[in-house]
């Protein structure tokens, strides 16, 4: 067991919360779940150690409520608190917060957080240790200066992509196809910014047509130590929202791996980063451009695990606890291949969410499979929170095999009581590009009329 650590309280829901259970059990670590009101039939809160209820349903009033989470790790004597992804995993305040409690936050040190949460200074970042980049203005858009916009726009080539510098997740974007439309729709952004992320900053890039989404996986200590993990495929996107995943990404050369994995690395060596990190990229005709980084761990991390043999998770937490990487990276070997389909709990052609109870529920099984879900029968999904209810992960000797399991998979699982999305990841399993490998970013939206 990590010597500094030996309470974690974990300030999330769902499968990841479950995932950070089970990596703590192993460590012999207990835990603390903390939970909402509508969250009290959760299996991670009904295996913890500890449980505590920090708020009514609405996330802003439970797993977004910062000092309801700081009093419970208080009163339960935690050493160290684990965000998962999404709700405060990025927000450098908490993590600020947390520290100056007193607990150890199992994520980057807030400045890093702050460092790589801002796109603009995220690639100035990048592009000091030698991370290709997409091309751009370099910094943000001044609004006083119409001239140099206009100048360095038609320098970039259009199509011209708007980004908010506070921006993620596919939020506070604009393309732009003409000269005659920038100026208007930069303020527009500008304006969106301010609302939605309380940050007006947009800077400019050229904006790729017909590019794929392929992150790198980083684990990095706070000895000056970083390996890669090799890289996922996760083209298979509707409105932004990954669907689909894969590891390693078709038609990536080990050469490409090699040269832009350590020049992640270096990049963390660099920003003195410290635990989980993905460096994500647009590539296009055999370029990579970075386009940010994700500071937490990743809904996809599983499809790394299996081809690596590597349990990101419990990495985090030792990197937490002060223990230098347990890896180096000639440890890093890729075996075969793995594709997770999320499981969501919503119509699989109208994506309408659909909460509710689970009548019946019965898990895929079979060589290679996995199954990342919190659900169980009698399980009510409620309508209060992302739909996602579960990933589930093929691995075989090949992307062939891999593909092969996981439709053998979707065809086992049985969710009755409410609707899933398990007919649209079959659609996606069969389809002729799909198993081809190296579709864009923009096909899945094409075949799906949207």
């Amino acid at each position: 067991m990590p010597a500094m650590i030996e309470k974690i309280l974990i300030a999330n829901r769902g499968e990841i919360a479950l995932r950070i259970l089970r990596a703590c059990r192993e460590l012999g670590i207990r835990t603390v779940a903390v939970h909402s009101e509508a969250d009290r039939d959760l299996k991670h809160v009904l295996l913890a150690d500890e449980t505590v209820c920090i708020g009514p349903a609405a996330s802003r009033d439970s797993y977004l409520n910062v000092p309801a989470i700081i009093s419970a790790a208080e009163v339960t004597d935690t050493v160290a608190i684990h965000p998962g992804y999404g709700f405060l995993s990025e927000n450098a305040d908490f993590a600020e917060r947390v520290e100056r409690s007193g607990f150890i936050f199992i994520g980057p040190r807030p400045e890093t957080i702050r460092l790589m949460g801002d796109k603009v200074s995220a690639i100035a970042a990048m592009k000091a240790a030698g991370v290709p980049c997409v091309p751009g203005s370099d910094g943000p858009i001044d609004d006083e200066d119409k001239k140099r916009t206009l100048d360095l726009a038609r320098n970039i080539g259009y199509p011209i992509i708007i980004k908010a510098a506070g921006g993620g997740g596919g939020r506070g974007m604009r393309v732009v196809n003409s000269e005659a439309t920038l100026l208007n729709a930069i303020s527009l952004t500008r304006a969106e910014a301010g609302a939605a992320f309380n940050n007006e900053t947009v800077y400019l890039e050229k904006y790729l047509e017909n590019p794929r989404h392929i992150e790198f996986q980083l684990l990095a200590d706070q000895h000056g130590h970083a390996i890669y993990l090799g890289e996922r495929d996760c083209s298979m996107q509707r409105r932004h929202q990954k669907v689909v995943e894969e590891a390693p990404a078709p038609g990536i050369t080990e050469t490409q791996r090699r040269e832009i994995g350590e020049r992640c690395a270096q990049a963390c060596r660099d920003i003195g980063y410290r635990g989980a990190g993905t460096f994500e990229f647009l590539y296009e005709d055999g370029r990579f451009y970075f386009i940010e980084m994700n500071t937490r761990v990743q809904v996809e991390h599983p499809v790394t695990e299996v081809v690596t043999g590597v349990d990101i998770v419990r990495e985090q937490i030792r990197v937490a606890a002060g223990e230098p990487l347990h890896y180096r990276q000639e440890d890093i070997v890729i075996r075969g291949h793995a594709v997770e389909c999320r499981i969501n709990a919503e119509h699989s052609e109208t994506f309408r969410p659909s909460p509710g109870k689970i009548t019946e529920f019965h898990a895929p099984g079979g060589p290679g499979i996995r199954l990342d879900t919190h659900i169980y029968s009698g399980y009510t999904v409620p309508p209060h929170y992302d739909s996602m209810i579960g990933k589930l992960i093929a691995h075989g000797e090949d992307r062939q095999c891999a593909i092969a399991r996981m439709c053998n998979a979707l065809r086992e699982t049985v969710i009755e009581g409410i609707d899933t999305n398990i007919k649209l990841q079959r659609s996606i399993l069969r389809d002729a590009a799909f198993q081809a490998g190296g579709a864009n970013i923009h096909y899945l939206e094409k075949k799906l009329g949207l």
